[in-house]
């Protein structure tokens, strides 16, 4: 049977049996003044009709509260006891009832977006503890996950997996997306100051192999000491040149390399002797034996390097991860816009869960209540609805009361 001894269930025990004593003192009441009047006339009358009327409304009502969890008085009476008979039906109708009224996408929609979840997950990030305390529970468990991945289960997945879907997949218009937009930012500069400033030093450290290089090219019939100059010539414009190209992020040799970034990106995505051809060099470099073991000692190098990173509590990941968070969370609370979007895409996360995962969630109600004896479910619900319940046996009791002392009086006046 049902443990009554925490203390919330003894507080509503408590509460139940002093409306149960509130309930059965009106009907003893209704009882005695049936007594006492019984027989007289005038007054009194009306005082017995009412006290009659309410005794049958007490009764009633006591009969019909009684029957929801056992059978009045012992006696085995139709239709009664229904709860510990009826329990798995009940359940069910009420694992039904929640989900058609409360997991609905309309209902867990507007809950959540009501909820100002963003906004509030943001204020909690944006505190400087919390943030720590993310990153502090995070980088154990990641630690550990990055050391449990072997290298033979990265290889397999690489070539099983990770390189026929990259096969099948046509990359083309992907990569000249993200040229364009490379380009347009142009956040491809800082490799291009790298290559200009890597040239000029070159050059100007390399002045016999360039002349050697120039040499080589002047034809045979013209006289070494015009070759010298020639080739001194053209060094000092080639060092010239790449230091204007150096200083210069306007030049015009940099302003074609971006036209020219221009234009194979929109050919990546829309010529198909360019798409072809590139898809064609993807896959001469997929299909060369190195690519695979390549890739796995790249993860390999990023895997340790992470591993040694998330070790260290005062490290740089692990301070960088957590002001990342902080900004992130002020982010959330300072921009309306994206608190809304993450509040959409948030709404829309749980309402897919709701429809995938609902009925299977409320299905806990009626499999909880199938393992339930059936007088220990009704206990169970008697305990906690029991008390409001006392209220119809004494609204019975008055309005029976009532009731009766109308129509004594209408028989009198008819």
């Amino acid at each position: 049977m049902i443990d009554l001894m925490s203390g919330a269930d003894a507080a509503r025990r408590q509460s139940l049996r002093r409306m149960r004593v509130v309930a059965t003192g009106l009907l003893v009441l209704a009882a005695v003044v049936f007594l006492l009047t019984l027989g007289r006339d005038g007054v009194w009358g009306y005082v017995h009709a009412a006290a009659e009327a309410g005794m049958v409304g007490a009764i009633a009502d006591w009969f019909a509260v009684t029957a929801l969890f056992k059978h009045p008085l012992g006696l085995p009476v139709p239709h009664t006891a229904i709860i510990p008979r009826r329990k798995d039906s009940l359940a069910l109708s009420l694992e039904q009832f929640v989900t058609e009224n409360f997991l609905t996408g309309e209902t867990i929609r507007e809950r959540y977006l009501g909820a100002q979840v963003a906004g509030r997950l943001g204020s909690w990030l944006s505190r400087r503890e919390n943030a720590e305390r993310i990153v502090a529970e995070a980088a154990p468990l990641t630690r550990r996950a990055l050391e449990r991945i072997r290298p033979d289960d990265m290889q397999a997945f690489i070539e099983q997996t990770l390189l026929p879907r990259v096969r099948t997949e046509p990359l083309s218009p992907l990569a000249g997306h993200l040229l364009e937009a490379v380009v347009e930012d142009k956040a491809h500069r800082g490799l291009v100051d790298i290559a200009a400033r890597e040239l000029h030093t070159w050059l100007e450290g390399h002045p016999d192999e360039v002349a050697s290089i120039l040499a080589s090219r002047a034809p045979w019939w013209s006289p070494q000491w015009l070759d010298e100059k020639v080739v001194a010539r053209v060094y000092a414009e080639l060092v010239a040149w790449a230091a204007e190209v150096r200083a210069n992020p306007e030049h015009r040799v940099i302003l074609a390399l971006d036209s020219y970034l221009a234009d194979l990106a929109g050919d990546l995505q829309h010529d198909e002797v360019t798409m072809a051809r590139a898809e064609e060099l993807k896959l001469r470099i997929l299909e060369h034996p190195s690519v695979g073991p390549a890739a796995v000692a790249l993860w390999e190098a990023v895997r340790v390097a992470l591993v040694e990173a998330l070790e260290s509590p005062e490290g740089h990941l692990r301070v960088r991860l957590c002001r990342e968070l902080q900004e992130f969370g002020a982010r959330v609370v300072d921009d309306g816009p994206l608190r809304a979007r993450l509040d959409e895409w948030g709404a829309d996360a749980a309402v897919v869960l709701v429809e995938r995962y609902g009925a299977e969630l409320t299905t806990v109600i009626s499999s909880t209540i199938e393992r339930w004896d059936g007088q220990e479910a009704a206990a169970k619900i008697e305990l906690h609805v029991g008390r409001d319940l006392q209220f119809i046996r004494i609204n019975g009791t008055v309005v029976g009361a009532l009731v009766g002392l109308v129509l004594h009086t209408v028989s009198q006046l008819l």
